[in-house]
């Protein structure tokens, strides 16, 4: 699209009614108390404390030695999900969930792909919707606000690129669960994984001033996000790339809807199909993720 447009989506989908949900799909788990702190925090931090630093990092632009691994891992594990998602995307309804400056979202339009492209930050997105190139065969709708909008509608393919990274495991697993229910053909995300580089990475951001830290990434053990996505009857785990560049590690994750699903073979599951009409074609929630005790919280610089 050659001018896009930048609006501002409605607040969070977590006290939408059940007659925004897929018909038969499970009751929307509550909202955690630490998923509307940590997305305050987010928010805060993007879009004024490091907006233009954020800005500078995913641009062309000379940046010091430790901002450079970072990028440079961002890039290949946006190539990695680039990768993962189909060579054309004409017809495919795409959520770009924190969007931030809009690179892959760019990306999947070139592809043909209809994205909507959601951002805590008004700032990244005002930005993001700048850089858009002209001639691109999709499309992108640039939206300032919540993910788990239930505004936002459904769709064939979710990529969640290190949108999650800030959240305990059991919030990461209900915003996933929350996807699910209105996604038809895949869902790629990244993660921290649970490394010994990560908890160096916290001792070091320690020792920065605090209102000078990103906020802290939260390490996920891969073997008990597993066993969470496993007890799903609908979803399952495809794809898995561990990027890890100086500063910057995050895990890659596909699922795909599984064959086992009693929704499998029928139009709308597996494939594109502009995000399925309404009615049960969309592959089906995960399982409420179980209330657990979390790991210890990191912090990069």
């Amino acid at each position: 699209m050659d001018n896009p447009v930048f609006r501002t989506a409605s607040e969070p989908a977590a006290n939408a009614t059940a007659a925004a949900r897929p018909k038969g799909a499970m009751p929307a788990p509550r909202e955690a108390v630490g998923y509307s702190q940590r997305r305050s925090e987010i928010e805060h931090y993007f879009d004024r404390t490091a907006a233009q630093a954020w800005a500078r990092l995913t641009s062309d632009a000379p940046v010091g030695r430790i901002r450079a691994t970072v990028r440079a891992g961002r890039d290949r594990m946006r190539n990695t999900l680039l990768q993962w998602l189909p060579a054309d995307l004409s017809g495919c309804r795409l959520l770009d969930a924190g969007c931030g400056t809009g690179a892959l979202a760019v990306e999947a339009a070139r592809r043909g792909a209809e994205v909507v492209a959601i951002d805590l930050s008004p700032t990244l997105v005002e930005l993001a919707a700048q850089r858009v190139p002209k001639g691109l065969r999709g499309s992108i709708r640039f939206l300032a606000g919540d993910m788990l909008d239930p505004a936002l509608g459904r769709f064939d393919h979710v990529v969640a690129m290190d949108s999650l990274i800030h959240y305990r495991t059991a919030d990461a697993m209900r915003v996933i669960v929350s996807l699910a229910d209105r996604t038809s053909a895949s869902m790629l995300f990244t993660f921290a994984p649970s490394t010994p580089l990560l908890a160096v990475m916290h001792a070091v951001g320690r020792m920065f001033p605090r209102g000078d830290r990103a906020p802290s990434i939260v390490p996920v053990s891969p073997a008990d996000l597993a066993r969470r996505i496993d007890a799903s009857r609908a979803w399952q785990r495809g794809r898995t790339e561990r990027i890890a560049s100086g500063f910057y590690t995050t895990q890659a994750l596909e699922l795909l809807p599984s064959s086992s699903h009693p929704l499998w073979g029928r139009a709308g599951v597996g494939a594109c199909n502009g995000g399925a009409d309404a009615g049960a074609t969309v592959a089906g929630p995960l399982p409420n993720p179980p209330p657990e005790g979390e790991g210890e919280e990191h912090t990069k610089p």
